[in-house]
């Protein structure tokens, strides 16, 4: 979507939009760090983000990346800024081209700071001169594909400080495709307003969108204004300075300063504010939080969908996916990302756009050796196992294998369930209770428009011991309303399911639209999915030493027990998953560990008899033993 467009719909709606700038970091590590922050910001409800080009595109790969991710992989709305600096046409060309492919719809044109080793800034052969011959060859290539920014200079610029010639390149630029106004940062807000009435007055109505820089210390907030030549009021520097050294009271005082500037903003009408984060989340979200422009108990923003929707070229349109990555979302697109065409309305048949192999970038577990084992310690028996789950349940730990996020509101009612059943030694993945109704304004369970109702089903997913997986399914077989499949890494399948076409375990209703079931259990995503949860474990046994205790556990469990999913279809009841596992324990959680497959010839045997679609179990053993 236009950042024009969603700014236009901030000021009818007269709530302010918020947006934040980042720039390409220098290492590998930094990338990932930046990454994850981007990825827990999302959920600030910033209207868009934007991503620096160095100068010559130095870090052209880079910012193309961070477009795709943001846009693709978090789903934020994505401005890629775009410089004539060392940029001959065939640059320009191709940075548009991947802004195209990532489903990018908006580029910030600037002319661009000279290289380094350059005092003054010019052109290069065949290359752009300025922002308004950059503005003009993207309007002439693409049309009105991509919502053009600019940049505004309320104190001027480092090679022009006369404001009459600034306005007037500014009405240039504005005049040939220009559609909204990114200006430098700046404290002298009372300059800003009057440049903003002059612009105004000038002909100039397309919206401005102020540059706001947080304070994060003293010297710092001393070095950006001074390297931009800002001016800064006298009555900041009389607050900071008595407390220059002390960075945590810096930051509190600054939030105050900065968040009365933004106040006197939007009281002149200008409801748009861009933080330029320097990739650091904490002063930008304090100031949010005293502007009441975001929860400061970090609820986040509405929903369209019950999972966190992709900007891409070929993505905004999808509105079903499987269950099973519910905690995986980047994982997902990852591994769906070659697909040509995304589930609109329905789940078509996943057996033709095929999942891709599990080595792609963003499947595997993620961190250091060093830094799994600092999370997850050194787990020797099942009890230790147990224990690491039940810690995520109540929140000790923020991440499993299997999910890259803590656990939310939404599992509060099943939370003592959870509790019960890891600490049996039965290993909850994935689980949502059940949702009769709940208004789609609802904080913890909403999604979809307003004026809505949405629905969920029951759903557990869990590792559980082969030793007691005939139990479980005989009781699964015994009641009306469940459905299951079931899996151990060799690939073996059991279900009660009498198709492989998808179960709907989300809907909702809403005024005016069809009813929209946005996830869904199906066989073969499910099979999919069972490849990433095993390989997930291994590499979580592999943090370990070869031999070491912690990793012959996890690859025990691994390579032994099961993973399922079940589904109660009655949508009413609260309780009947959990009653399913009532006496069920893994025995012995302090003691050795035991194989619970037969071996024969040093071979897992098949499973030879089936009932109703299922796998069956013969006098109590989860296999029988099958002789040549």
């Amino acid at each position: 979507m236009h950042i024009s467009e969603k700014l236009a719909e901030a000021h009818s709606s007269g709530k302010p939009a918020f947006s934040f700038e980042f720039f390409p970091p220098k290492t590998t590590q930094g990338v990932q760090n930046l990454y994850d922050r981007m990825d827990r910001m999302h959920d600030l409800g910033p209207t868009f983000v934007d991503v620096t080009w160095g100068a010559g595109g130095s870090q052209s790969h880079l910012t193309c990346e961070m477009v795709h991710f943001a846009q693709t992989v978090v789903g934020l709305e994505t401005c890629m800024h775009l410089t004539c600096t060392d940029m001959a046409k065939e640059k320009v060309d191709g940075a548009l081209s991947e802004a195209y492919k990532a489903g990018c719809t908006n580029i910030l044109a600037l002319r661009g700071d000279p290289p380094r080793d350059t005092e003054k800034w010019s052109a290069i052969e065949g290359g752009f001169l300025y922002a308004l011959d950059l503005v003009k060859y993207i309007k002439e290539q693409y049309g009105d594909h991509f919502d053009i920014g600019v940049a505004g200079y309320p104190e001027g610029c480092d090679d022009q400080k006369d404001q009459d010639i600034l306005m007037s390149h500014l009405k240039q630029k504005v005049d040939a495709g220009g559609t909204f106004i990114v200006t430098q940062m700046f404290y002298d807000v009372d300059n800003f307003l009057a440049w903003v009435d002059r612009c105004r007055a000038e002909g100039i109505h397309v919206p401005i969108v102020p540059g706001i820089m947080p304070i994060q210390t003293y010297a710092a907030f001393l070095r950006r204004a001074n390297g931009m030549q800002c001016k800064i009021p006298q009555a900041w520097i009389d607050a900071l300075e008595p407390i220059k050294n002390d960075d945590a009271a810096v930051r509190e005082v600054g939030k105050g300063l900065v968040a009365e500037m933004c106040r006197r903003i939007i009281d002149h009408g200008v409801l748009a504010l861009h933080f330029y984060t320097m990739n650091l989340a904490q002063s930008t979200k304090m100031v949010l939080e005293e502007l009441d422009l975001v929860s400061r108990e970090g609820t986040p923003t509405k929903k369209a969908l019950p999972w966190r929707q992709s900007l891409g070229l070929s993505r905004r349109e999808e509105d079903v996916r499987p269950v099973f990555w519910k905690n995986r979302h980047k994982s997902y697109v990852a591994r769906t990302q070659d697909w040509d065409e995304f589930p609109n309305g329905r789940w078509g048949d996943s057996r033709s756009p095929a999942f891709g192999e599990l080595d792609a970038y963003g499947i595997g577990l993620k961190g250091t050796n060093e830094q799994n084992i600092k999370t997850w310690g050194k787990p020797e028996s099942l009890r230790d196992i147990a224990d690491i789950f039940v810690r995520f349940i109540q929140n000790d730990l923020k991440t499993l294998p299997w999910s890259e996020a803590p656990v939310t509101d939404e599992a509060q009612p099943i939370k003592d369930g959870l509790l019960d059943l890891n600490r049996r030694g039965l290993l909850t993945i994935t689980s949502q209770p059940s949702v009769n109704g709940a208004k789609s304004t609802d904080p913890v369970h909403g999604w979809g428009p307003s004026g809505g109702y949405v629905y969920q089903k029951a759903y557990l997913e869990l590792l559980i011991s082969p030793a007691l997986i005939t139990e479980l399914i005989d009781r699964i077989d015994q009641t009306e309303t469940m459905t299951f499949y079931a899996v151990d890494k060799a690939g073996d399948l059991r279900t009660n399911s009498t198709t492989e076409g998808p179960n709907a375990v989300t809907w909702g209703v809403f005024p005016g639209k069809e009813i929209v079931q946005p996830t869904i259990v199906e066989t073969i995503s499910f099979l999919a999915w069972k490849d990433e949860a095993f390989r997930l474990g291994t590499d979580w046994a592999n943090c370990h030493p070869s031999g070491s205790p912690s990793r012959q556990l996890i690859e025990h469990i691994m390579n032994n027990w099961y993973l399922i999913n079940i589904v109660d279809n009655d949508f009413h009841s609260t309780r009947g998953i959990f009653d399913l596992f009532d006496g069920l324990q893994v025995k012995n959680l302090d003691g050795p560990l035991e194989n619970s497959k037969p071996m024969v010839d040093g071979h897992t045997p098949k499973p030879i008899a089936q009932l109703n679609g299922n796998h069956k179990m013969t006098n109590g053993k989860v296999f029988e033993e099958v002789l040549n």
